[in-house]
Formats: structure tokens, sequence, C-alpha cells
């Protein structure tokens, strides 16, 4: 069974960092490229950042590009997202996606 669980999700004030962490069990995890989506209150789910399965690739959405950074650990299964000087409009809802698979979700605030 493919099971993916986010961590790392907090409340932060603006400029601050947060690593994201997602777990994933159930498939050969250095096979699919893996996805970091984000849902704000009121808006369509978005893509943030995508990785290949080596790790050499990345993509990133334009607004959150030079200030996220994702990783991938393929001997542990993880995938990361590193977000740097964090905004108020960075809060959501931010989800791991990777092999058919959604995470439940780990709530990033920004706020002051």
């Amino acid at each position: 069974q493919v099971q993916l669980a986010e961590s790392g999700g907090g409340l932060v004030q603006p400029g601050g960092s947060l690593r994201l962490s997602c777990a994933a069990s159930g498939f050969t995890f250095s096979s699919p490229v893996m996805f970091w989506y984000r849902q704000a209150p009121g808006k369509e789910r978005e893509l943030v950042a995508r990785i290949s399965q080596g790790g050499s690739m990345r993509r990133y959405a334009d607004s959150v590009k030079g200030r996220f950074n994702i990783s991938r650990d393929n001997v542990k299964n993880m995938v990361y997202l590193q977000m740097n000087s964090l905004k108020p409009e960075d809060t959501a809802v931010y989800y791991c996606q990777g092999s058919d698979a959604w995470g439940q979700g780990t709530l990033v605030t920004v706020s002051s």
C-alpha cells in the first residue's frame, strides 16, 4: 500500500524558514518523480515544486523560485521542501505527491 506522510508544518513569522518532510512507503521510492503541492484557503491546489527520480532536475513555481528548495533521499525514502524567506501568501496546506498517492497534508501558517 502506497503511503505518504508529511510533517514539519507550523506557525512561522514572515521571513522565517521551515523544512517540510515527506516519508514514503509501499513503492519503489526511487522510481517516481515527486511533487510538493499546496492549497491555500479558498484557492485551488497548486504545484509548488517537483524533483526527478535521481534528484538532478528540479522545477519550481515562479512564486517560490529562489526561496524554496526540494530535495530527496532515495535511501531513506524521504522528500523534503526547504522553505526560506516565507511570506504570508505562502500560508497553505502542503501536500506531498508521487506514484499516484497523496499525503494528508501539513499546515504552514506564515503570520506575525
